[in-house]
């Protein structure tokens, strides 16, 4: 998808931004001219993204900060705005997936689950919040899973975190509509990303291998077209993914039959 004037004069803040979903985000928003945040705690790999995108890569800044410690973050996005004016689309991609039972699974790992996937996406949104409302205008879109709207197996902290989600960009929606400020869940399937590469397990370490389901997922690219067309169509929940997403259906209108079908899926 590309229209160079499409997202001419505007600023999307992206975290997640060096790898799977959020570089490609990175590199669709930049080709349709907009100018880019891009976060994540890996500076090399969004310094590497920013490189790739050629011509235009003055138009990335690269702003690297960690989920889980979000203490500064007031001071960052008021040094952005300082900087670029507006901030007219936040896109929360970052995160980290789990690999694990309940049973395995200590106290410490979910907190550490909850404060990437939660509470790191909701202090950068509440920071960016007062700028759009400023402004009178923004999207705020955090990334859900469909494993955010039902339980899976090895998945408990991930799925509740992503779960608690949904009731905060909701809210947030309503609550500021009124100063035309939009809110959007992003809610993927299966994607061929490094997601499953870095879940942890019930040690904090990482699951090490890329599962089978994840490995025929749609590609990241094909990830970030799908967002940017929910965008455009001010969708409240943006569907990513393939035959997989049936079963947001199926929870909805036969719960008895997703159990069934939950219960016999290789979670792993």
């Amino acid at each position: 998808m590309k229209n160079d004037n499409l997202f001419s004069g505007k600023v999307a803040w992206i975290t997640g931004a060096s790898s799977g979903i959020g570089e490609s985000l990175v590199h669709e928003f930049v080709k349709n001219g907009a100018t880019v945040i891009a976060s994540s705690n890996d500076l090399p790999g969004l310094e590497k993204v920013k490189a790739e995108c050629g011509s235009k890569s003055e138009m990335v800044h690269c702003i690297p900060f960690d989920l889980a410690d979000t203490d500064g973050i007031d001071k960052i996005v008021e040094q952005q705005v300082n900087a670029l004016g507006r901030i007219d689309f936040l896109l929360n991609i970052g995160g980290i997936s789990q690999r694990a039972r309940i049973d395995e699974t200590p106290m410490w790992l979910d907190r550490k689950i909850f404060e990437i996937n939660y509470f790191g996406t909701i202090a950068l949104s509440k920071a960016v919040l007062p700028y759009m409302v400023r402004q009178q205008s923004g999207h705020i879109l955090a990334t859900s899973s469909i494993s955010g709207r039902f339980g899976f197996p090895l998945r408990s902290a991930y799925s509740a975190s992503k779960q608690a989600l949904h009731g905060f960009i909701e809210t947030l929606y309503l609550e500021n509509k009124k100063y035309n400020i939009k809110a959007s869940v992003i809610i993927p399937g299966r994607v061929r990303t490094a997601i499953s590469f870095h879940a942890l397990d019930g040690q904090g370490k990482e699951h090490g291998k890329l599962d089978d389901g994840q490995a025929k997922g749609v590609t990241p690219q094909q990830a970030a077209e799908t967002i940017i067309r929910g965008i455009l169509r001010n969708k409240r929940e943006i569907l990513v993914g393939k035959s997989e997403l049936i079963m947001l259906h199926i929870r909805r209108y036969c719960p008895w039959l997703f159990f069934r079908i939950a219960d016999k899926i290789k979670s792993m």
